[in-house]
C-alpha cells in the first residue's frame, strides 16, 4: 500500500501551486499547468461544448473569444456572503462555493496524476488576514476553504500561514541561524512574518517559539491591477470624465469593471441598463459608446489581463508597456493604453506605502531593531516600485528573491511532512 503523502496547497487569488515531500524526503513542486508550477486560479465554462477549462487553458479560451464564462480571483470572495450566492453559467446557476470545489477537484486530480496515487491529506496555506479587522469573517473564510477541500475529496486538512510556509522553504537554503522578514505579496493579500531560521531546527514540527511576529494587509496584485486599470484604461471609457454641469460620470461601473472578482456583475441586465442610461452624463459620446462596447462584448477580463501583462512587462524591463484595446475602437483606428514606470509610481504609491508600513510594523512587533534578511516571495513580489521601497525602508537587510510561485507551496509541503494533527471537519 502506498505511503500516505501530504499535499501542500497554495490556493492563490491569481495563481495556485502545489507540492509534496515524497517517501524519499525529496521535495516535488508539481507542474500543475504543463511544466509550470503555477496555475492561474481560473475556470472557463465553455458555452458551446459545455465543458470546463482550468488554469492557462481557461484564460486562453476566454482571450481567444470562445463563447463562455470566465471566473477568476475566487479567493477574494472567501469570508463574504457572495460565496453562497449563485451565478449564471450558461443556462444554469452555480454557487461560487461549488465553483471553488470544482477547482480543488481538478487540482487534486492533476496532483494525483503526477504522483500516481490517491492524495487525501492536505496542508492549505492561508493569509495572515483573509479579511482585515474582522475576526469572525476571517474564521468563516478559513472554514469555507476547509469545507471546499473536504468536498473535493480530501479527508484530512490542516492550515499554515502562507508567510510562515515561505519561511520554511527559505530555511532549506540557510546555513546558519538567521532572522528573516518574509514578505509574501500575493494576488489578494500582503503577508509578513519575522522568524528565526536555523537549519538545525528545520525538522522540528513546532516552530511557534521561532515566530516572532506576523502581520498582514488586504492589498495584493489584483489591487495593483485594479489601480493601474483605473489609471490607464478606464479613462478611455469615461472614468473621471466631466460630463454635463462639470459633474463626473458615476464611478461604480468603472470600479466593478476593473476588479477581477466583480467584473461579472457588470454584465447583469440591471448593470447594463444603468450603464446605457449614463449617456446623458457624457459630453463626449464616443466615450460612452466605448464603455458600452466593453460591457456588451464582456471585455472586462480581456482589458484587465492586458493591464496585468503590461504591469509585469514594465516591472521586468522598466520600459513602457502597451495595453492593446483595438477591440474597443472604431476600425481602422488604433486604441491602446500605456503602463509606464511613472504611471506605476503614481497609481500604486499609496498602496505600496501601506504594504511597506505593514512590513515595518512586523519588525517592530518582533522586538528586533532589524533583521538579517528580507525574503521575497509571491507573484507580485517582483514589482519594481515595491522592491525599491523595501530596499529604502530596510537598507541594512540582505534582500533575497525566492521562488515567486512555488515557495509557499514548497513550505506547506515541508510543514505537511512534519504534520501530526489534522482538522477532520469544518462547520
Amino acid at each position: 500500500m502506498p505511503t500516505e503523502l501530504t499535499l501542500g496547497i497554495d490556493f492563490g487569488t491569481s495563481n495556485s501551486a502545489a507540492a509534496l515531500v515524497d517517501t524519499q524526503g525529496r521535495l516535488q513542486v508539481i507542474g500543475l499547468d504543463g511544466l509550470r508550477p503555477e496555475m492561474p486560479t481560473a475556470l472557463f465554462f465553455a458555452g458551446e461544448t459545455h465543458t470546463v477549462l482550468y488554469g492557462s487553458a481557461a484564460m486562453e479560451a476566454y482571450l481567444s473569444g470562445t463563447e463562455g464564462r470566465l471566473l477568476r480571483a475566487l479567493k477574494s470572495l472567501l469570508g463574504s456572503r457572495l460565496m453562497d450566492e449563485y451565478t449564471a453559467v450558461g443556462d444554469k446557476s452555480i454557487r461560487f462555493f461549488d465553483i471553488v470545489v470544482l477547482f480543488f477537484k481538478e487540482l487534486k486530480r492533476r496532483c494525483e496524476a503526477h504522483v500516481g496515487q490517491s492524495l487525501t491529506r492536505a496542508v492549505m496555506g492561508r493569509p495572515v488576514h483573509f479579511v482585515d479587522d474582522d475576526q469572525e469573517r476571517d474564521m468563516l473564510a478559513e472554514r469555507t476553504l476547509g469545507r471546499a477541500a473536504l468536498e473535493a475529496g480530501f479527508t484530512e486538512v490542516a492550515f499554515q500561514l502562507e508567510p510562515i510556509a515561505a519561511a520554511l522553504d527559505f530555511e532549506q537554503r540557510v546555513t546558519a541561524q538567521t532572522t528573516a522578514l518574509v514578505v509574501d505579496i500575493g494576488g489578494g493579500t500582503s503577508d509578513f512574518t519575522v522568524i528565526r531560521l536555523d537549519p538545525v531546527r528545520s525538522q522540528t514540527s513546532d516552530r511557534s517559539a521561532d515566530i516572532l511576529a506576523t502581520t498582514g494587509v488586504h492589498i495584493g496584485g489584483t489591487d495593483f491591477d485594479r489601480l493601474l486599470d483605473l489609471s490607464t484604461v478606464m479613462p478611455l471609457l469615461g472614468y473621471r470624465h466631466l460630463g454635463k454641469g462639470s459633474r463626473p460620470v458615476p464611478n461604480s461601473v468603472f470600479f466593478e469593471l476593473s476588479t477581477w472578482h466583480l467584473i461579472h456583475q457588470s454584465y447583469s441586465r440591471r448593470a447594463l441598463h444603468f450603464a446605457k442610461e449614463l449617456w446623458t452624463d457624457f459630453v463626449d459620446p464616443s466615450l460612452h459608446a466605448r464603455l458600452m462596447r466593453a460591457l456588451q462584448g464582456q471585455h472586462g477580463h480581456r482589458m484587465l489581463s492586458g493591464v496585468e501583462a503590461a504591469k509585469i512587462a514594465c516591472s521586468v524591463s522598466g520600459a513602457d508597456a502597451r495595453v492593446n484595446l483595438d477591440f474597443l475602437g472604431d476600425a481602422p483606428s488604433v486604441l491602446c493604453a500605456t503602463v509606464s514606470a511613472d504611471v506605476m509610481h503614481s497609481a500604486l504609491q499609496a498602496s505600496l506605502a501601506q504594504v511597506v508600513q505593514c512590513a515595518q510594523l512586523c519588525i517592530e512587533r518582533s522586538g528586533l531593531a532589524a533583521v538579517d534578511a528580507v525574503y521575497l516571495t509571491g507573484g507580485s513580489s517582483a514589482l519594481r516600485p515595491l522592491v525599491a521601497a523595501l530596499r529604502l525602508a530596510m537598507p541594512q537587510a540582505r534582500l533575497v528573491e525566492g521562488n515567486r510561485f512555488g515557495g509557499v507551496a514548497a513550505g506547506l509541503a515541508y510543514a505537511g511532512a512534519l504534520q501530526t494533527q489534522f482538522h477532520h471537519s469544518f462547520t
